[in-house]
């Protein structure tokens, strides 16, 4: 429906429905950043009409609670006689519907979403300090994002008798004033206000950040556009250069490949702005060139935006002109130097810094797969050309001669292109949003550093940089980025409670099982299973596993024979439960505790698949592992919060499964034996445990 976001907020209190003992449950709807928690304040401190602000971030006694708690205090109020706002991100329609439920016949169901654009909530995000759900800084980018990524429309359908949509911070103040001026007998217009007109074109996201007013973009377009035959290119836009995957070694058709790329580079430069691709090739005789000039100039595409370059890829910027940001490698599986054509030109002119910075990020490539690796500045690609990453990308093989050959099946090849430049064009991009406001300085390349003193240097600078990066790679993650992972952790105001107990027990000693000199021992406040207690560390600046060195054996010992003096406690009281103790990778509490918990994960808290996979992957490291390996190495092994996405799957049988509660239904009659690793070293404890000695 056109019209503004308020269009009868200018209606006057008597041109509005009366009915009296009406309430209103009002669902905010928008990511982080966009303002519900402000628009609620602003309202609840100007109307006559009483209104509850139920917040997810704050309903468990001021910190963050659950969805089951939103329900019950919304529920509460409306049966009190108040309105209520619902101050949750609601984007899916899932998360909308179990709160509209929940409402009788005298309430009004409303929607107010807050549509601003997605670079406003971002910036609103990183910017602010002590936020409730602690949805700040560096992260709030990719919280927002991939928020927005799920984001479902609303529709009257849902059950909602009003939809209000604000898409600026003038409608937002239209609405808080319409809102604001209803009285308790006042009854709003139904159906849809301030809606769009016209669908967007695309997904909202953090490619959005690239794009600008149409001033800003034609004053930094080039002013001397880039010819067919690469013959010079302004170097506003960040760019990569890339060469046809596939076509060459791996035999892959020209004619199927040209459609591909030229497809595939159009649909990326639809959804980002402000970048630009060169197709490169060594010979302006090249048959993929001059497939890829017509298709491109027969789908319109913008030749300022996608060119077609002759020369060398190594020195594009040197001997052509052309500064890139990016330049794409033909790699090989392995992601070594070798074989031959552009893989063994790039390993080579980028000098040693790159076969170091590839293995900081990844050991092997898929095929249909990507990896950014940024340069050191000591690189001569970085210090010559002004290439700051280089992005290893890897295709299908039609050559019988080389590895994972498809034996000329194009379906599968087709796809797997797909995927492979689908990869380094969003790998890219990931480069672009960090590298578009930096121009690299060139400088004349000089070794004055030995090469020991050098390749050290290489690898403190990529470590430095890959803190920052989100890259595509299938290659395996090292232990040094998870420990990266943790030290970057801010720890919000919830996060910090276990900490409190910690360092003052007694001021919590009621809710408390034991207290030591060493640790403290309390039960889970959101039990994953039916027994689930926690061991905490008492030392001050022991926050998490990444921190326990050897010095902090003798309390790890001592955590651990708390937590089996508990599960002896336990199986005294009921034989039947197997029992884990470990702690998570990266901790979503401050202060360093261990887990001690039942396997039969029969709990009402267990609700999603991060809980799962947070104590049944290698996420979840356990005690007695974590103590031989800190004795061993001085540290334990880290993994990264990527294993929390992996599929559900049975602690027992290893049988997968699409949700939780089919996963729940299933455990609770599997039987299977548990996997023989889990039965090695005491990592499981039962009553058969002839260690344990309970009689």
């Amino acid at each position: 429906m056109d019209g503004g976001a308020s269009s009868d907020s200018h209606i006057s209190p008597k041109g509005k429905e009366e009915e009296s003992n009406r309430t209103v449950l009002a669902i905010l709807v928008g990511p982080p950043g966009s303002g519900k928690s402000t628009f609620c304040e602003a309202v609840i401190s100007a109307s006559r009409r009483p209104w509850v602000r139920v917040c997810q971030d704050t309903i468990g006694n001021g910190k963050t609670g659950t969805k089951a708690q939103c329900l019950k205090a919304a529920v509460d109020a409306l049966n009190e006689g108040k309105s209520v706002f619902i101050d949750r991100c609601n984007l899916e329609r899932e998360q909308r519907a179990d709160f509209l439920k929940f409402c009788g016949s005298h309430t009004d169901m409303h929607a107010i979403v807050l549509d601003l654009p997605a670079k406003v909530c971002i910036s609103r995000c990183v910017n602010r300090t002590g936020h409730e759900g602690n949805v700040q800084g560096g992260r709030a980018a990719v919280i927002v994002n991939k928020m927005l990524q799920n984001k479902e429309a609303l529709n009257l359908n849902e059950g909602f008798s009003r939809i209000t949509f604000c898409q600026n911070d003038s409608d937002v103040k239209e609405v808080i004033k319409m809102y604001s001026e209803l009285g308790p007998a006042d009854k709003l217009s139904p159906g849809e206000f301030g809606k769009k007109s016209k669908k967007e074109s695309g997904q909202q996201s953090i490619m959005k950040f690239f794009k600008k007013s149409a001033r800003e973009e034609n004053s930094q377009k080039e002013k001397e556009g880039a010819s067919s035959s690469g013959n010079g290119a302004g170097n506003e836009f960040p760019t990569l250069a890339f060469p046809s995957i596939s076509t060459a070694d791996f035999q892959f058709d020209l004619d199927k490949a040209s459609d591909i790329i030229v497809e595939s580079a159009q649909d990326f430069l639809k959804r980002v702005d402000n970048v630009r691709l060169a197709l490169v090739d060594l010979s302006d005789k090249s048959r993929i060139i001059s497939l890829v000039r017509e298709k491109v100039m027969k789908k319109g595409i913008d030749s300022n935006r996608f060119i077609t370059f002759v020369g060398d890829i190594t020195m594009l910027y040197s001997k052509g002109g052309l500064r890139c940001t990016a330049i794409a490698n033909a790699a090989n599986w392995r992601l070594k130097p070798g074989g031959g054509g552009v893989n063994a030109a790039i390993f080579k002119e980028a000098g040693e810094a790159l076969d170091i910075a590839t293995k900081e990020r990844a050991e092997t490539l898929n095929p249909g797969s990507s990896v950014a690796v940024p340069l050191p500045s000591t690189s001569p690609l970085y210090q010559r050309e002004g290439v700051t990453h280089v992005i290893h990308v890897l295709g299908p093989n039609m050559n019988p001669q080389r590895p994972n050959y498809l034996q000329n099946d194009y379906t599968k090849g087709c796809k797997i292109l797909r995927d492979a430049y689908s990869s380094l064009f969003e790998s890219f991009a990931s480069v672009a949003c960090l590298e578009r406001n930096k121009k690299p300085k060139l400088v004349e390349l000089k070794d004055k550093t030995s090469g020991e003193s050098k390749k050290k240097e290489n690898q403190e600078e990529v470590k430095s940089r890959n803190q920052n990066q989100t890259t595509t790679t299938s290659g395996k993650s090292k232990n040094k980025e998870n420990r990266e992972e943790v030290k970057s952790r801010n720890w919000g105001s919830w996060a910090l409670a276990l900490y409190n107990t910690a360092m003052d027990p007694e001021k919590y000693k009621d809710g408390l099982l034991e207290i030591a000199d060493d640790f403290i021992v309390l039960n889970d406040l959101y039990p994953k299973a039916r027994k689930h207690v926690l061991v905490l560390s008492r030392l001050n600046g022991l926050d998490c596993l990444e921190d326990a060195k050897r010095e902090h054996l003798p309390i790890l010992k001592s955590m651990h024979s708390a937590g089996v003096k508990w599960v002896k406690k336990f199986l005294s009281e009921d034989p039947s439960p197997h029992f884990r103790l470990g702690y998570h990778s990266v901790p979503s509490m401050r202060q360093l505790h261990l887990h001690v918990i039942s396997q039969d994960f029969d709990s009402p808290s267990l609700k999603n698949k991060k809980h799962w996979n947070s104590f049944n992957t290698a996420f979840f490291r356990d005690s007695v592992d974590v103590i031989d390996e800190i004795e061993e190495h001085g540290s334990a092994k880290l993994s990264g919060e990527k294993l929390l996405e992996m599929e559900l799957r049975c602690h027992r049988c290893k049988s997968a499964h699409p949700n939780i509660p089919k996963l729940k239904s299933h455990i609770a009659k599997c039987r299977a034996s548990y996997p023989p690793h889990l039965l090695q070293n005491s990592r499981l404890l039962s009553a058969s445990n002839n260690d344990l000695n309970i009689n």
